[in-house]
């Protein structure tokens, strides 16, 4: 008999579509030590300030901060660290290859899978301009005009 798990963790990075243009989509395992995944699924976890990098061929996030777990003891993790990305020897290869001078990978939404693993999913993105933000916005205000039209 085997334990299942609620899937109701899904903590986005909002500003991730606004700020960037989202190129490719990956799902990416983590590496967590401790409390991690507790804290994870209390859902106090931020990826407004995180990033990709690359190191020695293995992908690494920075900047995500999951928040020390309430009912843990000194054994609690690091807020701030960087985590190692799991993700196919091709994906890595094709991710490298393309992370190329104006591109960055940016995590978008860190969720629990069906089995009860912590997955990141990561995006290959090329920065917006200050212009195209404004005509993503104009797009969106269009856009709610028309729904409040058809209502």
């Amino acid at each position: 008999m085997s334990k299942r798990f609620t899937n109701d963790i899904n903590v986005r990075n909002r500003q991730a579509s606004f700020q960037y243009e989202l190129l490719d989509k990956y799902i990416a395992g983590m590496v967590l030590k401790g409390t991690e995944i507790k804290s994870i699924r209390e859902g106090k976890v931020n990826l407004q300030d995180g990033y990709c990098y690359f190191s020695n061929g293995e992908l690494f996030v920075k900047g995500v901060t999951i928040n020390a777990y309430a009912q843990g003891t000194h054994y609690n993790h690091e807020t701030q660290r960087e985590r190692k990305l799991l993700l196919k020897r091709s994906e890595l290869r094709k991710l490298e290859q393309k992370n190329e001078k104006g591109l960055t990978i940016v995590p978008l939404r860190l969720f629990i899978n069906e089995r009860g693993y912590a997955k990141l999913e990561i995006a290959l993105a090329r920065g917006k301009k200050m212009y195209d933000k404004r005509e993503a916005i104009k797009e969106r205000d269009a856009k709610r005009q028309l729904d409040r039209l058809k209502r």
